[in-house]
């Protein structure tokens, strides 16, 4: 049975106090809790800070580019269904150039399990603002503050159909543990959006900042509608499962004998070409 050993990776690179140490134990922490194995685990990162995580932990990897770490884990579950597949990476990537991307992987509700590290700033960069980052918040690229207003990833997903949705904080390892088993548990497309401050470019945002402002929700909401109100009320500072229902995934709603598929004891040659033609006529 694996430990918590067996999934660590290179050494992280990260500045001293990064939130991003907890989510990436907390990450390992529940994998090792549910009993998986490294080989067992596909994690992708974007581009980040953040998504470098897939460096840091010892897995089937793959880093790819800016805001395309949705795609590629997409494609990898849709390849191997029975990998268990985690995309993670930073609001910047998540929410800017890779938002697209996300509202139809939450709409489609392929069975994986996005992480969003959200610090509210483009750490990797030296702290620009970020989808993310408050009307009026000053940075080197806002001097007079943002005019524009932040993206609210939970009510997105909400709205688009998520199946999972829930909040997270990296200073509270223990509930962001127990919040990701459940996301990694759940068959369809989970959100797990953590909250993890950057100590180094964001003096707004802090540990101390999320835990004094933090609202917990005990238990999911029961409908989307009430689960919208309830993060809209305390402006996105909110902790817990905001929403949950089930649904079939994706892949099970293909039909796809996905055994035909694998080509893995022999050639992709012509005679398995015609006969994945004939399945499709």
């Amino acid at each position: 049975m694996a430990t918590l050993k067996d999934f660590r990776g290179d050494t992280p690179t990260w500045c001293p106090g990064c939130g991003h140490f907890s989510v990436m134990a907390g990450i390992q922490k529940a994998l090792v809790n549910l009993g998986f194995e490294p080989h067992q685990v596909a994690l992708v990162g974007g581009i980040g800070c953040s998504s470098k995580i897939s460096e840091y932990t010892r897995a089937y990897n793959f880093h790819t580019i800016h805001g395309r770490g949705l795609p590629v884990a997409q494609g990898i579950k849709m390849a191997n269904p029975d990998m268990k597949v985690i995309s993670a990476g930073g609001d910047g990537d998540g929410y800017g150039i890779g938002v697209g991307h996300f509202i139809h992987a939450v709409r489609r509700n392929i069975d994986i399990t996005y992480v969003a590290m959200d610090n509210n700033i483009y750490g990797l960069t030296k702290g620009q603002t970020s989808p993310r980052s408050a009307h009026d918040f000053v940075t080197k690229t806002t001097l007079k503050g943002n005019k524009e207003y932040p993206v609210d990833p939970l009510s997105t997903a909400i709205a688009n159909g998520g199946t999972f949705v829930a909040q997270a904080f990296s200073g509270d390892i223990k509930g962001m543990t127990e919040i990701l088993e459940k996301a990694l548990q759940h068959k369809g497309f989970a959100l797990v959006n953590i909250y993890s401050p950057c100590v180094t470019y964001n003096k707004v945002n802090t540990y101390d900042y999320y835990k004094e402002r933090l609202v917990t929700i005990d238990a999911p909401l029961a409908t989307r509608e009430e689960a919208i109100r309830v993060v809209k009320e305390h402006e996105g500072l909110v902790q817990g499962i905001l929403f949950q229902e089930e649904r079939e995934d994706f892949q099970t709603q293909l039909d796809i004998d996905w055994n035909i598929l694998n080509v893995q004891e022999g050639a992709m040659d012509e005679s398995l070409l015609r006969k994945l033609e004939g399945m499709y006529k």
